[in-house]
């Protein structure tokens, strides 16, 4: 197997689980997890939003975590893709501008596994030349 294609199932594979995982806590409410040494509802509330806005990331999160990693389905990965990076960069920079920058590393990290994830797709999982497929 070439390095890019272990490359690309590594990266795929952190972030599908992180998305799936994240998805449970957040409709749990992490009441069992603990996200940056704090319970999830503790991190959203201290960025200024509601707690029920978890229930909104964490119905999405599920099935985009689902859907990177079966085939097909090309233009919804494309979408599930761009929910990632929207919800990570977004986190990263949030807890920026709130000066918790010690939380800020967690979204960057993670952001940099969802786009190797995207950016090493074999030809077959992408849209371009094969939007037939969508």
């Amino acid at each position: 197997m070439k390095i890019s294609n272990v490359s690309y199932w590594v990266a795929t594979a952190v972030i599908g689980v992180e998305t799936l995982a994240g998805g449970f806590v957040d409709l749990t409410h992490g009441r069992e997890a603990i996200v940056v040494g704090r319970p999830v509802v503790d991190v959203v509330t201290s960025l200024g939003y509601p707690v029920y806005l978890l229930a909104i990331l964490g119905i999405w999160k599920i099935p985009g975590a689902i859907i990177l990693v079966i085939p097909g389905f090309l233009r919804v990965k494309e979408w599930a893709y761009a929910g990632m990076v929207f919800e990570l960069s977004g986190a990263a920079v949030l807890h920026a501008t709130r000066h918790q920058v010690s939380d800020v590393a967690g979204p960057l990290v993670l952001l940099g596994f969802a786009l190797a994830s995207w950016a090493l797709r074999p030809s077959w999982r992408t849209l371009g030349a094969h939007s037939h497929s969508a």
